[in-house]
């Protein structure tokens, strides 16, 4: 590991040392966090693609790369009473038995962070690799996001191994989850914002205009139907974000320019097309300082609750009349009720926050 610039420290009293290691399928061996972060604007992705002569692929490959990035940035800054947490670092498949080998402080906790549909990318060995893992004191926490134990073909082969398990807010599969162990914590929270707390500044006074940010998965017919609504309606100060994704390191630059964004629901949206789309959206809007406005979905969860709460706006499905008074009324949202909101995600609905206090729970 770098020739000893990792160098084991003496443990605060009444701490407990953490080392976490972010498995990351655009990755390839172990290193420290800090040195894939550095290099990983100039990743050359083409080796890492089916066809590396198709520009809209490798497009997507970078938005994607640079996406699961922001997870290892998150992971590298985590912070948390009671434990200490060790220069983090990071692994693709080929690093992941040298996580093992890695010398290992005394006392030291050394977890294994997973997330999403990634420990696909082990096939059919993801269940004998997590059981070595674990075998050899790593620990192993789970992000799903949304429906692994009811979608993921390896879920049952992992499932034994998993110390934590953050799954969507649905009933976990039975025949999946009765592979958990007894002692696995399972927390339902699914998607929260990939952000370091606070990394945007809150803006006092940003410009009156709203932001849709979908994806080409979300640009339904529904959907069009909304935005050339909001378009009639409110001309220049709408704009639509849907080509994909939104690069990482432009969601900063929407702080001043929006004070509003429109973000599909995703996972448990009414409608089978939108039920594919991303839902980080409304989290890191959040932390950025905007106010979130969201269709209603079928089954309420989580963004119902922070629509009681006014941490975000909901109308009903397909109604453009509540659709048009929700951005009017985000419009006119003054500065104390957006910075309660900015504060609220930036302390509670981010990846480190959340995947730190797991671990602080396990014990």
């Amino acid at each position: 590991m770098d020739g000893g610039r990792d160098v084991p420290r003496a443990s605060v009293p009444g701490t407990t040392q953490v080392r976490a290691c972010y498995f990351n399928a655009w990755a390839q061996g172990l290193e420290p966090a800090a040195d894939y972060l550095a290099r990983l604007p100039t990743l050359d992705l083409r080796p890492l693609v089916a066809d590396p002569r198709d520009a809209s692929l490798l497009t997507k490959a970078r938005l994607d790369c640079d996406w699961y990035g922001e997870n290892a940035r998150a992971f590298a800054a985590m912070a948390h009473a009671g434990l200490e947490f060790l220069p983090a670092w990071v692994c693709g498949i080929p690093g992941l038995l040298d996580l093992v080998k890695a010398p290992r402080a005394p006392g030291e906790e050394r977890w294994l962070i997973v997330m999403a549909h990634q420990p696909q990318a082990l096939k059919a060995t993801a269940g004998k690799l997590f059981g070595f893992l674990r075998k050899q004191g790593v620990r192993i926490l789970y992000y799903a996001f949304d429906e692994a134990s009811r979608e993921m073909p390896c879920f049952r082969e992992i499932a034994p191994h998993l110390d934590v398990l953050i799954h969507d807010e649905s009933p976990l599969d039975a025949a999946g989850a009765a592979w958990l162990r007894a002692d696995c914590r399972t927390l339902h929270r699914s998607w929260v914002a990939n952000t370091l707390p606070f990394a945007t500044p809150f803006v006092e006074a940003p410009e009156e205009n709203i932001v849709f940010l979908g994806s080409e998965m979300g640009l339904t017919p529904h959907r069009r139907r909304q935005i050339d609504f909001l378009r009639a309606k409110f001309g220049t100060r709408f704009t639509a974000i849907h080509d994909h994704s939104l690069p990482v390191g432009e969601r900063h630059r929407l702080a001043e320019r929006f004070k509003v964004s429109l973000c599909p629901e995703g996972r448990k949206f009414a409608t089978r097309g939108m039920s594919a789309t991303h839902t980080d959206r409304p989290f890191w809007s959040g932390c950025l300082g905007l106010v979130p406005v969201s269709e209603d979905s079928a089954a309420g969860g989580r963004l119902e609750d922070l629509h009681r709460e006014a941490l975000l706006l909901r109308y009903p499905h397909g109604d453009l009349a509540a659709l048009a008074t929700a951005c009017e009324r985000a419009l006119t949202a003054p500065v104390a009720e957006r910075r309660r909101i900015y504060d609220y995600y930036n302390r509670h609905e981010t990846v480190g926050t959340v995947v730190a206090a797991a671990m602080a729970a396990a014990g």
